[in-house]
C-alpha cells in the first residue's frame, strides 16, 4: 500500500470502519480529522478536558488501525482502484490505435463501466 499522511489515512478509515467506533469515538475523530477542530475546540464542545480528547482520539485511532490490519479492506480498495487504473490505461491505449469502429466502441462500452467501479 502506498505511504499515505496519518490524516488522510485516519480518515479514510473512519468512513470504511467509523460504524464499529462507539459514538463519541466516531464524533470526535470527525470533527479532529475532517472538520480540522482542535483538541481544546472539541473539548469545549463536548464538556470535556483536551487530555479526554486526546485519549478518545487515539483509542479510536488504535481501534481503526487495528480493524484495518486484520481486514485490510481499505488496502484492498487502493489496490484494486490501482488496478483498474491500469487497465483502462491499457484499454485507452487499444482504442486509439485501433481502426476498428466495432472494436472501438466496445472499448468505449468497457471503459465507461470500469470507470464506474473507479
Amino acid at each position: 500500500m502506498p505511504k499515505m499522511e496519518k490524516n488522510v489515512k485516519v480518515s479514510m478509515l473512519c468512513q470504511i470502519y467509523g460504524k464499529m467506533l462507539t459514538k463519541k469515538q466516531y464524533d470526535i475523530i470527525t470533527d479532529y480529522y475532517n472538520n480540522d477542530l482542535s483538541l481544546s475546540e472539541i473539548a469545549e464542545n463536548n464538556n470535556i478536558t483536551r487530555q479526554a480528547v486526546r485519549d478518545i482520539i487515539k483509542k479510536g485511532e488504535n481501534k481503526l488501525f487495528d480493524l484495518e490490519e486484520k481486514l485490510a479492506f481499505m488496502e484492498r480498495t487502493l489496490k484494486q482502484e490501482k488496478q483498474l487504473e491500469q487497465i483502462l490505461q491499457e484499454l485507452s491505449k487499444i482504442e486509439d490505435t485501433s481502426s476498428d469502429k466495432k472494436i472501438a466502441k466496445i472499448l468505449e462500452h468497457v471503459c465507461e463501466e470500469l470507470s464506474c467501479l473507479a
